[in-house]
């Protein structure tokens, strides 16, 4: 059977459309198709604006819960989800769990392996049996795991787990992120079956990937999980279709190829927020073709949302509280100053962070 082909931009009217953000529906956001893969907060607050991207909804929604899921980031995901999500998020061998908390503060810790992960959620489990401050629950559990898995703090003068390995085995010993910031606390899910003995769906999570952000292979994969390229090799389902983007080898669920295919660029724009599902793809060269514009969206520290015009990453964006009833809107346009059809549909845009971060107006200038 003939490999179909296709160029980067029809993947990218694919992408934009699987990860909502082609249309803004009326769906509550635990209806919508990228729960599944679930929608990281970056920064306290930027999951609204990933969701107000996608639906005209109340952004409320009690079936959702804050977790540490893909890399031990915080993620919002149904709750009906978590069981078989920590299951798929297990790893599927030791080497698997050593890529994942690779860190230079556990050289020795990372050798555990699976049992590194064993070991931290279940005290994380046997820790947290209520609402608790981050830092108290990060001094318990870190006097229970075994000694190779912290490290000496000089500012606090006293050993912790290494935040990896906390939180990569976070969901597994069924705790829940209520609250970030300088307050942040955790607290258990509500009854939680126990840990994980073994990986059991992480096939589903590579189709899962490639269905949002495919197509794509082995290596992008790995990198989003935070695990190797050769181990993702060993659990590759042999069922995917083998597409071509202009001229590169990469896959996708074989029931997709068609969505591809007819896949249009959308029209309109949208503000994305830092780490949105959007620019989690690890392929970036196609994502942001031009370098010195990649290096504006993914910064080493503090990244800027990007602001998607006619289905394409057109520039960054970041927000400034004023008071408690504007929010102020700094985008740097690449390719120069928009043009006044564009500057129009930015503004009109603009409420729609203003709605995320509940404050009736914004304001938006370019630099």
């Amino acid at each position: 059977m003939a490999v179909q082909q296709v160029d980067r931009e029809r993947v990218m009217a694919f992408r934009v459309a699987a990860v909502g953000l082609a249309e803004r529906g009326q769906d509550r956001p635990g209806d919508l198709p990228l729960l599944d893969l679930g929608v990281q907060e970056y920064t306290p607050g930027s999951v609204r604006v990933a969701l107000a991207a996608r639906t005209q909804a109340d952004l409320e929604d009690k079936r959702l819960v804050m977790v540490w899921a893909a890399r031990g980031a915080p993620h919002l995901h149904r709750k009906r989800d978590l069981w078989d999500l920590a299951r798929a998020l297990w790893p599927v061998s030791d080497a698997d769990a050593t890529a994942r908390i690779q860190s230079g503060q556990i050289r020795e810790g990372m050798k555990l392996g699976i049992r590194a992960f064993t070991a931290t959620a279940e005290a994380n489990r046997k820790v947290v049996t209520g609402s608790m401050p981050r830092g108290e629950v990060s001094t318990q559990v870190s006097k229970l795991v075994p000694k190779e898995l912290t490290y000496f703090c000089r500012t606090c003068d006293a050993q912790h787990i290494a935040g990896n390995v906390w939180q990569h085995a976070g969901l597994a010993g069924g705790l829940q992120v209520e609250s970030r910031g300088k307050d942040a606390t955790l607290g258990p899910i509500k009854d939680w079956p126990g840990v994980p003995e073994e990986n059991d769906g992480f096939d589903r999570l590579i189709r899962l990937y490639l269905r949002m952000l495919g197509p794509a292979g082995p290596l992008e994969v790995g990198k989003y999980f935070g695990s190797s390229t050769a181990e993702m090799k060993k659990v590759w389902p042999d069922d995917l279709a083998e597409v071509g983007v202009d001229g590169r080898k990469a896959w996708l669920p074989a029931d997709a190829v068609d969505d591809l295919v007819k896949a249009k660029a959308p029209s309109g724009v949208r503000f994305v927020p830092p780490m949105d599902a959007l620019l989690q793809s690890r392929d970036r060269d196609l994502l942001v073709p031009d370098r010195k514009q990649q290096k504006e969206v993914w910064r080493t520290l503090g990244n800027p949302g990007a602001l998607l015009v006619d289905g394409e990453v057109a520039g960054v964006w970041r927000a400034k509280m004023a008071g408690r009833k504007r929010v102020d809107l700094s985008v740097t346009a690449f390719g120069g100053a928009p043009g006044a059809k564009v500057r129009k549909a930015v503004e009109a845009e603009a409420a729609e962070v203003a709605r995320a971060r509940e404050v009736p107006e914004a304001s938006v200038a370019y630099s």
